[in-house]
């Protein structure tokens, strides 16, 4: 099987030295795209400005910014059987890039915000074959908000943990089904995560 992952998270910038992001490592993402690479599928990884050092994969494309992985993810995606986008996308970026260092003043500054590409979403009504997973991280009605997620972007899996699952070495997650299943994962590594999902979808994908 051909496998799409992104993992990490993006960077949107202010100006040329200062940039909204999040605390994203790419550890999951990556223990992914190694998990599959190890049991014989094809991977091609798009990653983020992480911390953590990619696997031997297929093809490996960094990216940068939400609109840099959107289209690294489209140019690739109807070539994929799976696509699991376990990459922290920023959600927002500055309406205007300011093209020098914004300078100190002694005055509050106020940073306009618009929406960046929704790739799920967009790979959702793309898809055709294409067996999708997303992930869902939230500090409240974790269940219940990954059910919505996986229901609105046409997902065949989502996993939902905390915040507290960031950069972790064990971590508590729910694999929830299209069909309505929810299997809850208790202190498992990202290793061991990587490995059940991989597990989920190569069955769904026979």
């Amino acid at each position: 099987m051909r496998f799409l992952i992104t993992a990490g998270p993006t960077r949107e910038y202010l100006d040329p030295v200062r940039f909204l992001s999040n605390a994203s490592s790419g550890r999951m993402g990556c223990a992914l795209a190694a998990a599959a690479r190890e049991a014989g599928h094809a991977v091609a990884l798009v990653l983020g400005p992480g911390t953590v050092k990619p696997p031997p994969v297929d093809e490996l494309v960094r990216i940068t910014s939400a609109a840099d992985m959107f289209e690294a993810v489209l140019a690739r995606f109807d070539g994929c059987d799976v696509f699991i986008s376990a990459a922290a996308v920023c959600d927002y970026r500055p309406v205007v890039r300011e093209e020098r260092k914004i300078k100190k003043t002694g005055r509050r500054i106020s940073v306009e915000l618009e929406r960046t590409a929704d790739i799920l979403l967009a790979m959702g009504k793309r898809r055709r074959r294409q067996v999708m997973v997303g992930f869902c991280l939230e500090t409240e009605d974790l269940q219940r908000r990954a059910r919505h997620k996986l229901q609105v972007k046409r997902l065949d899996f989502v996993v939902a943990n905390g915040p507290e699952a960031i950069d972790a070495d064990r971590q508590d997650a729910l694999l929830i089904t299209a069909a309505g299943g929810c299997e809850r994962l208790a202190g498992v590594t990202k290793r061991q995560l990587a490995q059940r999902i991989l597990e989920a979808v190569t069955k769904r994908g026979r």
